[in-house]
């Protein structure tokens, strides 16, 4: 809430006012403000205020202190994308002294780095509003290259319990690993059906994956475990069914692995837990948005990035043409020492100036 209250009082110095998407205990909340005309479509710049934990990591620099050394802007989320935030609020005054034709919206969400979960909650608000804009461009890092699509995906934590016992008496009980490991191996024929299945040559990993993430259980190697919890994760192309795999996992845990568990053990269960869903992005490249896109970022090439954006619930949800374009490289995205080049900055704040230029007389 400090950072966006910062943005709200930075942008009400310059008479812009801002709409707060609250959570419900009120520690986080979305912004949305627009400068010009509020009562046409407009263009909405998109970023995310979150950034991942530095836990573990090995900086050579305060992570939370910006620091400039060869060029680059050190610090976590310089390039996830602060910088991006960064440049959109350096503009303010600049949208704000210009005749805009169309309104320059901001939408600013929270907690997009586990799941885009903040996100949805603007989105509704959104539906609600009775202008819907021509555009969103989402700032993350593509070193200011129009990125036209992205996977969806979908990550469970599964919890399973059986009952437990010595294990010299392993046949008495049911063992919670045992039943995590059936299904793991389950999920991998579902990768392996990924892998051979239908596929996209323009992403560095063609095809839809699935993976296990993290696995605990167990107290004892002489104890037969009692609890098991795993988590696994997968992301798609556009148009699969992952509301489809997601049942089709639910079926085979239930209907195939738990009754003779539950035979042996009435109080065993499994229990699955979503953790994120985000929506695949794909816009088609001949779309007039792509073009007006491409021209304010003075390049002609496109492509697709194997990681999730917030872009999907603007196109999908509000059906809005949605481009991903920002400064920095996703390879230095969440990594110790974290940086973005300084002058992709100047391309973000030129491509700023160029949208400025389109959308007024």
């Amino acid at each position: 809430m400090p950072l966006i209250e910062y943005v709200r009082d930075y942008l009400q110095r310059y008479g812009v006012t801002s709409h707060l998407v609250n959570t419900a205990d009120g520690t986080k909340a979305n912004l949305w403000a627009s400068i010009g005309p509020h009562d046409v479509p407009g263009v909405i710049l998109s970023g995310h205020t979150d950034v991942v934990p530095v836990d573990g990591q090995n900086w050579t620099t305060d992570p939370f202190t910006l620091t400039e050394k060869d060029g680059k802007l050190f610090g976590r989320g310089t390039c996830d994308m602060k910088g991006f935030l960064a440049v959109v609020l350096a503009a303010v005054p600049k949208l704000v002294s210009s005749n805009l034709r169309i309104p320059v919206r901001i939408a600013f969400s929270h907690d997009e780095e586990i799941g885009c979960i903040g996100v949805k909650s603007l989105v509704e608000w959104l539906k609600s509003q009775p202008v819907r804009d021509e555009l969103c461009i989402v700032g993350e890092p593509t070193d200011m290259r129009p990125v036209l699509g992205h996977k969806g995906g979908r990550a469970y934590r599964v919890y399973i319990e059986g009952r437990e016992a010595h294990s010299s008496l392993a046949p008495h009980a049911v063992n919670a690993i045992d039943a995590a490991a059936e299904l793991i191996i389950f999920l991998k024929q579902i990768s392996q059906e990924m892998r051979n299945g239908p596929s996209d040559p323009d992403y560095d990993v063609p095809h839809g994956t699935l993976s296990v993430g993290l696995i605990k259980g167990g107290s004892a190697i002489n104890i037969v475990p009692k609890s098991c919890e795993f988590v696994f994760e997968y992301r798609h192309l556009v148009g699969f069914d992952a509301q489809g795999l997601a049942e089709r996992v639910f079926r085979f845990a239930n209907e195939t692995i738990l009754p003779p568990m539950q035979a042996l053990a009435p109080e065993s269960s499994i229990r699955f837990e979503e953790i994120y869903s985000y929506p695949s992005l794909a816009i088609d490249p001949g779309h007039e948005a792509v073009s007006r896109v491409k021209a304010i970022a003075a390049r002609n090439d496109d492509g697709k990035v194997a990681y999730g954006t917030e872009g999907g619930y603007f196109m999908n949800n509000l059906g809005i043409p949605t481009v991903v374009c920002g400064p920095g490289s996703i390879t230095q995205a969440h990594t110790p020492d974290e940086f973005v080049f300084l002058n992709q900055l100047a391309l973000s704040e030129a491509f700023i100036d160029r949208l400025i230029k389109s959308i007024t007389p």
